[in-house]
């Protein structure tokens, strides 16, 4: 092969190419990793973040500054565009915790963008300037062009990466770390310092509902839920107040119209009075149900969101997986470590302002400047005074070098002169004590570090306690909620199902979303996703909307067995089954099918009349059947035979009622929802006309049914059980406007449904303490008798303190100034009731009953009081006299009117 030939290899020419790309897109990823999208451990910051800090503290003056200055300040280190350093100022300055803002800097609830740099004003916080910037800590390097100096990182004396949040993304790699809470990251970092075990979990500025049970300590793999925070206005409103982290108002008013127009909801509009406060109104439409379209809002729209966190950070030059707790010890570590620094050179500096005093005492009390008068040579005026100082360099921490003594050359006369030796020694005693101080840190730097977080807690946290509240909610199954928008049909004789054969019989209404289950008379059946129009089996006998783990809906069912020729019965419950995949209701032998079929959506067991064909055997062609006396098994089970003869046809006789009993219903307090997990607090079994009875600390109650789909205020709640009908309520509260602690107790006489009812005054000082739904509760009082007297504890039998009277009465007001605790105790138990004639020769109350204890007795005189002054009162009022009335039929001297 020629040279020419040689040059012009296209196999070389590719290598070279493939090396050149592998090497340039490697610096690219590294670049765009280290100096753009992933932050540093040691101060949290990107590198444009840092520059424009550093910006900030070179300007600093105490004056604010235009935004446009700024960005232009800050790109002599690096000319990352105005756009991206501006966007950058933005976020850090919308958190409101390093910069100091004047003028519109945007709205993270709305989404509304800053304006312009030229009418925005920023300046450093003293928060920022305490724990960011130290000139002697701080690293330096050259900026890109060599013209500056910028810091490689800023000695950050907080978790500031954890405060702040940050999320970027990089060349196949990206980060994502939620923001926390200022006042919590201080107490972490304290509980580390002393050796206790800590948990972190993120803030929002945006507030809401978050539930964090799958955080994972912020490392890669965890989940977070946000909520919206939504009320109930009244039967036809919603509010909502507080929104995900990570949404605007106008995208979450978005995607509830739209979920609207898909018809997963049904609303009539969405109101947008967003002004200081987020307030989103939503107007249902009619006989929509409140806590159905809630549940619907958090499936179907952006009023909760998924976030997947992944905590990245730059160590070492190179990009690290890590937790949350990781980033918070590592920045504990650093702050203390730069607070030891900072103590070491304040020591020095302190020790070197102690050595140069001690040498200036000397060298003015002892008259050395004399002795230099006569000194023809700098160098000998140096050498005279090292003589001088030679008897007292033993006393000092280092040797004196001739710098020092340079330093004495430097003392004017009029110092001299005017030297004041006991203002020197009282300046030098401070400087011991303050060197003995910082000894003192040294020496417990973990304790001083302590103190520095509490005193930043103590200095910047109020008004930073957390708006995101912490709650554990489960998910919406969006099958449930979801809003009829569709109507199901069926084609039994050709097998057709869907919402779009609307010529045929109409089922039930449905959702677009919804699993349908479909029996047929051979015995199989299956559940298939509702579509449009779908093939699923000739000689269909049941369909209906399929809810899973519905354990209460039964199937009671009669069929031949083709192999046989038996008759079989079974009741069984489809709870969770593939899609798609058929499954049968018999043996599954050729020739079985279906003779009878029904479905029952509480376990109902009905009575059917069987009659046998005439050409059989049987001596009684005719019998009945009930199905309550049959169990319910799997659905896998054969059942139980009927009869071994042919049937000719199988017809109701008497609708059953449900086998099943009641239901029973559990309550979790920290979701304020209902559910049949046995999750949270036992209310009881309950029949379909049951109710649940809820009493609020609001000192209202309310009577609601008991669907799983009821939403409760849980930081309301204070008291939620199974509704007796002479159930008594017994509460002890606070009254706001006599300032007097009342007991009453009283029957709930209203019977209107999901609407509260209150039983304390209006009063906005009224307090309700406690409260029980116990038929004799019994409760230990915390309470204090007068000023004088110290706090103390007593027990009371609530019905002996007052009997049961109106919902709408005060009650017995208590002899005590103030009741601070209400703790209830075990109930008493109720005599047994006898008849009057055993116990005519019996006392009528037992000596135990009679000598009351003298707390009840001082209640009861207590209440009395009142009525007792009273009846004092009118006597007072009325003239005394013996004369007759005049007239028997004058009302007015009768004393009728």
């Amino acid at each position: 092969m020629s040279e020419k030939n040689k040059a012009y290899d296209p196999t070389q020419q590719d290598e070279v190419l493939d090396d050149m790309f592998e090497d340039y897109f490697l610096e690219y990823a590294s670049y765009v990793i280290l100096e753009r999208a992933v932050p540093a451990s040691e101060d949290g910051l990107k590198p444009v973040q840092r520059r424009l800090m550093h910006a900030l503290k070179e300007m600093d003056d105490g004056r604010f500054n235009k935004v446009a200055n700024v960005i232009g300040a800050t790109m002599q280190y690096h000319p990352h565009g105005d756009a991206s350093i501006g966007d950058a100022m933005v976020t850090i300055g919308q958190k409101e915790l390093l910069l100091d803002i004047q003028g519109n800097w945007g709205d993270i609830r709305t989404g509304d963008s800053a304006a312009a740099p030229r009418y925005i004003e920023v300046r450093l916080s003293k928060f920022a300037n305490e724990v960011l910037f130290n000139e002697d800590t701080t690293e330096w390097q050259m900026s890109y062009d060599g013209r500056k100096r910028e810091p490689v990182t800023l000695p950050a004396k907080f978790p500031l990466l954890l405060e702040m949040g940050v999320e970027g993304i990089a060349v196949g790699l990206s980060t994502k770390m939620m923001p926390h809470n200022f006042i919590e990251l201080c107490d972490a970092s304290i509980k580390y310092l002393k050796g206790q075990r800590f948990q972190l979990y993120p803030d929002f500025m945006t507030g809401g509902i978050m539930d964090a049970s799958n955080y994972n300590d912020g490392a890669r793999g965890g989940k977070i839920k946000v909520r919206a925070k939504i009320s109930e206005l009244d039967k036809k409103t919603l509010k909502i107040s507080e929104i995900p982290y990570g949404t605007t108002t106008g995208g979450l008013i978005d995607s509830i119209i739209k979920a609207n127009d898909r018809g997963k909801i049904k609303i009539k509009k969405v109101e947008d009075n967003t002004a200081k406060e987020v307030e989103i109104l939503v107007h249902l439409g009619t006989n929509t149900s409140p806590d159905i379209t809630i549940d619907a809002l958090y499936a179907f729209t952006n009023c909760e969101v998924s976030i997947s966190p992944n905590a990245v950070i730059i160590r070492d030059d190179k990009p690290h997986f890590v937790s949350v707790s990781d980033i918070l010890k590592d920045s504990t570590e650093q702050t203390k470590h730069l607070l030891k620094r900072e103590l070491e050179i304040k020591k020095f500096e302190l020790m070197e302002k102690l050595l140069y005093s001690s040498l200036e005492k000397i060298f003015i009390e002892n008259r050395i400047y004399r002795d230099i008068e006569e000194c023809e040579t700098f160098e000998a005026v140096i050498e005279t005074i090292d003589k001088g100082l030679e008897p007292y360099k033993k006393d000092f921490y280092r040797e004196i070098v001739k710098e020092d003594i340079l330093r004495l050359t430097e003392i004017r006369i009029k110092r001299i002169s005017k030297y004041d030796s006991f203002k020197a020694d009282e300046l030098m005693i401070k400087l011991k004590e303050n060197l003995a101080e910082v000894n003192h840190h040294l020496e417990n730097l973990n304790d001083y570090a302590i103190a520095f977080f509490e005193r930043l807690k103590e200095k910047y946290g109020p008004g930073r306690e957390r708006k995101t509240e912490l709650l554990e909610f489960g998910e919406v199954r969006a099958t449930i909620v979801a809003a009829n928008n569709q109507k199901l049909y069926v084609d039994r004789a050709n097998g057709f199902i869907g919402y779009g054969i609307k010529k045929e019989e109409y089922v039930m209404d449905c959702s677009d979303i919804d699993d349908i289950i479909v029996f047929r008379k051979d015995g199989t059946y299956s559940v298939s996703k509702i579509q449009d129009k779908n093939f699923v089996g000739k000689d269909i006998i049941h369909c209906a909307v399929f809810r899973k783990n519905d354990e209460r809906r039964i199937y009671n069912v009669i069929y031949l067995d083709g192999k046989s020729g038996k008759t079989y019965a079974k009741r069984f419950n489809v709870t969770s089954i593939t899609r798609e995949k058929e499954y049968n209701v018999t043996k599954g032998t050729p020739k079985s099918r279906v003779l009878y079929f029904t479905d029952n959506e509480n376990g109902e067991a009905e009575v059917v009349t069987i009659s046998l064909t005439a050409a059989s055997t049987a001596k009684k062609k005719q019998f009945e059947y009930d199905f309550a006396e049959l169990l319910i098994k799997g659905r896998s089970a054969q059942g139980n035979v009927v009869t071994k003869y042919p049937v000719r046809k199988v017809v109701l006789k008497a609708a059953g009622v449900s086998t099943l009993g009641g239901v029973d219903i559990w309550y979790t307090p920290n979701l304020g929802r209902l559910n049949r997990d046995e999750h949270g607090d036992y209310l009881g079994n309950f029949e379909a006309e049951d109710k649940v009875l809820v009493i609020y600390k609001t000192g209202e109650y309310e009577l609601t049914n008991f669907e799983l789909t009821n939403h409760y205020e849980a930081r309301q709640v204070m008291h939620i059980t199974k509704y007796e009908e002479e159930g008594i309520i017994s509460a002890i509260y606070y009254d706001g406007d006599s300032r007097i602690f009342y007991v009453k107790r009283f029957v709930i006489e209203t019977s209107t449904m999901d609407k509260r009812f209150g039983f304390l005054t209006d009063h906005h000082r009224t307090e309700l303490l406690g409260v029980s739904y116990d038929e004799l509760p019994r409760a230990e009082l915390k309470v204090k008798k007068d000023r004088k007297t110290a706090i103390t504890k007593k027990e009371f039998k609530i019905d002996e303190l007052v009997g049961v009277k109106g919902w709408k009465a005060l009650g017995n007001k208590l002899p005590f100034m103030k009741v601070s605790a209400v703790n209830w105790l075990e109930p008493g138990v109720p005599e047994p009731k006898e008849d009057a004639e055993d116990n005519q020769d019996e006392p009528e109350e037992n000596s135990e009953n009679i000598n009351e204890s003298s707390e009840t007795q001082e209640v009861q005189k207590a209440a009395m009081e009142p009525k007792a002054k009273e009846t004092e009162d009118k006597k007072a009022e009325t003239p005394k006299s013996t004369e007759k009335p005049k007239d028997d039929n004058d009302k007015t001297q009768l004393g009728l009117f």
